[in-house]
Formats: C-alpha cells, sequence, structure tokens
C-alpha cells in the first residue's frame, strides 16, 4: 500500500464514521473530506470543484423539479379517488397503495411518489378502521423497489450510470435498469403483500383537516390562567382531570424555571405546564382545567391567526426550513401566521418547552393557521399534511402539461436523441416556464444538501480511484472470491453495498462501491455492467433501518415506526433481493 492509498482509506474511513455518527450534517462531513482530500494532494486544486459540473449533480436536481411539479398537478390523487376500492378490504388497499407507489416510483423520484400517496393512505386507513402503520412501511419499501426500473427512479441509477461513463464505457440509459428493476418490484409486492404480516401494528390514527390527530406521545406546551379550577390544586388532582392518561413532564414558573412535578406539588396561576399524551387524554386534561394551550412563539398578543383557525397534523419533511430550528428561532408565527400546538417524535421523550424544541425529518407536528391557507404554508414548509386534501394550491392551468414534459424527457432520453442531464434539465425549465410549478418553489424544493454532498464526493471518490485505492480493495474481495462462480461474486458485491448503504447515504455508496465493483470485476475478467448495477441496486434497498434512505425516514414518523421495526420486514425482502437480483443480471447482463 502506497501512502496516497493509505491517505485515501484513511480519510474515507474517517468519513463513513461521521456518517455514522451523523455529527457533523453529511454534506459538511463530505465537504470536509473534500478539503483533507486537497490538503493532502490527492485532490488538485483545479479539481476540487469539478464536482458542481457533473451531469450527476444536474439530473438528481432537475429529477427532483420534475417530480414535484408532476406531484403538484394533483392528477394522480384525482384518478385514484375514481378507482379506489370502495371494498373495505385491507389486502385490496394495500395492493392499491403500494402498486401505485411502485409504479410512480419508476417515472418521478421515488420520494416523490411517496410524498403523493401518504395522504391516500390516511384516507384509508381511517375508512378502513385500521392503523396508516400497517401500510406507511410496505409503500416505502414498494417506492424503493419502484424507483429500480429506471434510470431516474433512483439516485443510485443516475450516479451508476455517469460512473459508467466516466470508468471510460457508455452511460446506462433510460430503459436498461427496467428487466432486472421490473422483475424485483414485481416479487417485492407479492411479498409484501404478505410480509405486512411482520409488522406491529403501531397506534397512528387520523380524523380530518378540522382536528388534531390522534397520536401517542405528543408534547404540548399549556398554561395556567387565572379562572382555572386547577389553582391550589395539586399535580396529583391535574392527572385525574386527564384520567390518568397524561404525564405531565415539566412545570415552569414565571421565570422559566423548571420544577419538578411532584404529586403533591401546588398548582399556581401563571405557571406553564409541559404535558405529554395522546390526542384525547391533552383535549380533556386542557378542557376541563380551563388551560391555555402555548403556541411556541412568545407573542401572545398574535396568537390568533386571522380567518378561520384549523389546526392540522403534519410531517416534517426533507429539507423543511424547519430542521434544526425551534418555533421561536424560526419565527414561525412571525414570517408563517402559523402557530406550534404539539410536536411528537418517534421513540423519545421532548422535555424541553414547546417553543425551543429543534424540530427534526421525520417529527409529527400540530399546526394552526388561517384554514384557506394552510396548504400553501405547508408547501412553504415543506411539511407533508397527514390528513385530506381537496386540492392543491398553485395548481397549474392546464394539468396535464407538465406529465407531457415528463414523458417528452423521457422520450428523448430513451431514444438517444439527447443525453439525460440536458433533457431534464429542459424539462425543469420547461416546468418553470409553464407555470406547473413556482420558480420560487425550485429553490426550496431542491435538497441542496444532497447536492452539495454529491458534489464534494465526487472528486474524493475519483481520488479512491486515481491513487489505486479501488483496485487494491478490488484485489482483496478477488482473493474472498477466489474460486466462487459468477453469481458468488456478483452476489458479493450486491450484499456488500447493501450492507454499507444503511450508514452513508445511498448516493455515497454509489460513489465508493461503484469504481470498486468495477475494478473487481475487471480482476476476476468479467464484464462491468452487472456489478455496477448490482451496486446500484444494493444502495437502492435499504429496507433495514429508517436513516438509510429518505423515504424510510418520511414514513417512520406518521407510522409510529421504532428502528427495529423496519429489519422485521425488511430483512426477509433484502435477502429475496438478493437471491432474485443475482440471476436477473445475469440473465440480462452476462458478465461473460
Amino acid at each position: 500500500m502506497t501512502t496516497e492509498q493509505g491517505l485515501a482509506f484513511g480519510i474515507v474511513a474517517i468519513m463513513m464514521a461521521l456518517f455514522v455518527w451523523g455529527r457533523p450534517r453529511y454534506d459538511i462531513t463530505a465537504c470536509l473530506a473534500l478539503m483533507a482530500a486537497v490538503g493532502l494532494g490527492l485532490v488538485k486544486p483545479e479539481d476540487a470543484f469539478a464536482g458542481f459540473s457533473n451531469d450527476i449533480v444536474i439530473i438528481v436536481a432537475s429529477a427532483l423539479v420534475v417530480s414535484s411539479a408532476i406531484a403538484q398537478t394533483g392528477i394522480i390523487e384525482a384518478t385514484l379517488k375514481r378507482v379506489l376500492p370502495s371494498s373495505h378490504s385491507f389486502q385490496l388497499q394495500l395492493l392499491v397503495l403500494v402498486g401505485t407507489v411502485t409504479v410512480l416510483s419508476a417515472f418521478v423520484k421515488n420520494i416523490g411518489a411517496l410524498a403523493i400517496m401518504i395522504p391516500v393512505a390516511f384516507q384509508m386507513a381511517r375508512r378502513s378502521g385500521v392503523s396508516p402503520s400497517r401500510f406507511l412501511m410496505p409503500m416505502s419499501f414498494g417506492a424503493l423497489l419502484g424507483g429500480l426500473t429506471t434510470q431516474i427512479g433512483t439516485s443510485p441509477n443516475i450516479i451508476v450510470s455517469e460512473v459508467r461513463a466516466d470508468l471510460g464505457g457508455t452511460p446506462f440509459t433510460m430503459f436498461d435498469f427496467t428487466p432486472v428493476g421490473v422483475v424485483l418490484a414485481c416479487v417485492g409486492l407479492l411479498f409484501l403483500m404478505v410480509g405486512h404480516r411482520l409488522l406491529p401494528e403501531r397506534t397512528r390514527t387520523t380524523v380530518s383537516l378540522d382536528a388534531a390527530v390522534d397520536i401517542k406521545n405528543y408534547v404540548t406546551e399549556a398554561e395556567i390562567p387565572e379562572n382555572s379550577p386547577l389553582i391550589g390544586r395539586t399535580v396529583a388532582d391535574l392527572k385525574e382531570l386527564g384520567d390518568g392518561e397524561t404525564k405531565i413532564i415539566a412545570i415552569l414558573g414565571a421565570d422559566d424555571r423548571h420544577m419538578t412535578p411532584l404529586p403533591d406539588a401546588l398548582l399556581k396561576a401563571g405557571q406553564t405546564l409541559i404535558l405529554e399524551g395522546d390526542h384525547e387524554a391533552l383535549e380533556r386534561i386542557v378542557s376541563r382545567g380551563k388551560l391555555q394551550l402555548e403556541s411556541g412563539h412568545r407573542q401572545p398578543e398574535a396568537a390568533e391567526p386571522q380567518g378561520e383557525v384549523r389546526s392540522i397534523e403534519a410531517v416534517i419533511g426533507l429539507n423543511s426550513p424547519l430542521i434544526g430550528l425551534s418555533a421561536q428561532d424560526s419565527q414561525l408565527f412571525q414570517r408563517y401566521e402559523i402557530n406550534l400546538l404539539a410536536v411528537s417524535r418517534t421513540g423519545q421523550r421532548l422535555t424541553d418547552r414547546l417553543g425551543t424544541i429543534e424540530l427534526e425529518v421525520g417529527d409529527v407536528v400540530v399546526l394552526q393557521g388561517n384554514g384557506g391557507q394552510i396548504p400553501e404554508k405547508l408547501r412553504a414548509l415543506n411539511c407533508l399534511p397527514l390528513a385530506e386534501r381537496e386540492l392543491y394550491l398553485g395548481r397549474p392551468r392546464i394539468a396535464w402539461l407538465p406529465i407531457a414534459i415528463l414523458l417528452a424527457a423521457m422520450g428523448l432520453t430513451a431514444f438517444g436523441i439527447l443525453p439525460v442531464a440536458i433533457a431534464f434539465f429542459g424539462a425543469a425549465v420547461a416546468m418553470v416556464v409553464a407555470r406547473a410549478i413556482a420558480l420560487r418553489q425550485v429553490y426550496q424544493i431542491v435538497e441542496w444538501p444532497i447536492i452539495l454532498m454529491l458534489a464534494a464526493l465526487i472528486p474524493v471518490s475519483e481520488a479512491l480511484h486515481t491513487t489505486g485505492a479501488t483496485d487494491l480493495i478490488a484485489d482483496g474481495l478477488s482473493h474472498v472470491a477466489t474460486g466462487l462462480p459468477p453469481y458468488g461474486a456478483l452476489g458479493l458485491i450486491l450484499a456488500a453495498a447493501m450492507m454499507v448503504t444503511p450508514f452513508l447515504n445511498n448516493a455515497a455508496t454509489v460513489l465508493i462501491m461503484a469504481p470498486i465493483a468495477a475494478s473487481f470485476s475487471h480482476t476476476l475478467g468479467y464484464q462491468p455492467e452487472a456489478f455496477l448495477m448490482a451496486v446500484a441496486i444494493g444502495a437502492g434497498c435499504d429496507f433495514l433501518t429508517p436513516i438509510g434512505h429518505q423515504c424510510n425516514t418520511l414514513v417512520m414518523g406518521p407510522g409510529g415506526y421504532r428502528f427495529g421495526d423496519y429489519a422485521r420486514l425488511g430483512g426477509p425482502l433484502s435477502l429475496i433481493v438478493i437471491v432474485v437480483a443475482v440471476p436477473a443480471l445475469l440473465f440480462f447482463w452476462p458478465v461473460s
């Protein structure tokens, strides 16, 4: 091993450790790795920012814009309302939801397809009287499987296509991924129709737009007013008002000093209570105690939004401007005229004041605002509503136009008339010109942390290749694979990518693993296409954790899932993918 190879391995090892730790955030970690590579001479200064001009970055950003424009047409939801089964058969409903998400994910980014269908899933869960948790994880896994079927369905396919071109071949085309992807999607869908029984049913139900949603572990904040019957009573008396189903997390005096909520502690006017419980229990205790809900923005004189006031439950989406900020820090009411009434975070008890809780991706929040403006405000905040939406504000005048633009872009790339980057960048521009999506939304929709991470990791990945580090790893893997038949070597790469991606972003997995897979196949004397495809499949199939892919993160809060729930359903599905993908890859992409 040379000094340069050792340094490259060191940078990647530290970077992966920071990715797993989660601090600093993945985009900052990637930037630090890039600066380290430049400082150590592994990346030339003039090549440091070459990643920003790479086609990968353009395609990923453009696909996000196109997906969002398609979602905002409302065509998909309107169509589903006509064809959704009126039957209360759970199996039929599950088939419609998972099947629809799987098909949609082939043509729009899988995270966008899932976001479109989550509110529909909540409607169906309410009608059939089952927990949404029965639907959401299978839908998330369906979105991942559907994304495997085309080049634009998921970021790993986009990236591995460009990696193939960079390694001296030609990029994969739009439908090169389709034969194997369709096989995996069909087999996966059949498994999910049966395998959903492995999931425990989490208690999560939803109601209409007019009320907050029944949910466990909501945290809210309420003040004891002068006319409250609780004045002079004890904490034990307060718990009885909620029938013992509400926890008193803390009591705050007028000076915001925390007091331990001992059972015999006396309650006084002006004190603030931090309460935890489900919606009904919190409603009882607030109503019976004549408590005043706090909104977390510290401007009580403006606490009531103008117009018809409604509440809605929503989940904090990816790239939301609220992530990492509290209601106070984000000036939620002052900027958006939205009040924060409650917060729920799966697997964690929140003990801070409502206005100071730093919000995270997947948090479920109850927001209050002007009923007519709520949908637009949620779009600006990139929060996904978990109640029925009758229409989309800002719907384009010609709803079918975005669909036509998408089909045109796909046709141009499928027939080799235009490269994917040009076709989809043009499609994104056409969406804006056609007013299918507002220009200001474009800058909110694009996941800039992901874009920055990609741009920073591309030179780092290239450094692994130029220093010979990837060849060194490939040699090591080839020794492990000595004596293995082609399907064994291919399965080894697929399993390795699948094991790495829960701890890295799937895009980072491809950038690191694809050059290794290409060198590995060359060392064994095989054609690289099947091995590159295996990396894309492994990186796109994170079924084991809620953190490896955005789809899994998105459903964790609304579904009330725990970390271990993913492996219960995802473990068997991962094995099925490996067993089915290897022979399918060898059939459609022979290695010799």
